[in-house]
């Protein structure tokens, strides 16, 4: 009892210190994303900058307009970058997709063999992949270990 209680007791400090790594983990990248749509906003301002020189009469009147403009600049530049980045995993390829192309490309099916071959997974991977395949519809198996698409 005294052996587990210690245990619990080290697993608890351990867990206590991870916390506190990963908060710093995540106060370094708010000061990095922070630092970056700032400099953005910056690049930004002197486009606007160097693009309004002719109106002269035009930029003492805008200028508080401008700093409006800017400040929420900065929140649709977050809006931006988290946009860009959801969109980038969404176009790698599935375990499924590799399978399911593999058994496509062939016009009389293809064995479990030539599947590994094509794939280079591992059979359990690849079983599972052909039984969710199969389950959905877009595959069937024509005999043992022989697949083609439906």
């Amino acid at each position: 009892m005294k052996k587990l209680q210690s245990q619990l007791k080290l697993i608890s400090k351990s867990l206590v210190s991870l916390s506190k790594q990963v908060g710093k983990v995540a106060d370094r990248l708010n000061k990095l994303q922070t630092s970056k749509t700032t400099s953005s906003v910056k690049k930004k301002k002197k486009a606007t900058v160097k693009s309004k020189p002719a109106a002269k009469k035009a930029t003492a009147k805008s200028k508080p307009a401008a700093k409006k403009a800017t400040v929420k600049s900065k929140s649709s530049a977050k809006k931006a970058k988290t946009s860009k980045t959801k969109k980038t995993p969404a176009k790698e390829k599935t375990v499924l997709d590799i399978v399911f192309e593999a058994i496509k490309r062939s016009r009389n099916g293809v064995s479990i063999d030539k599947l590994k071959e094509k794939t280079g997974l591992v059979s359990r991977q690849l079983s599972n992949a052909l039984y969710k395949l199969a389950k959905k519809g877009n595959i069937k198996s024509k005999g043992r270990g022989l697949y083609v698409k439906k």
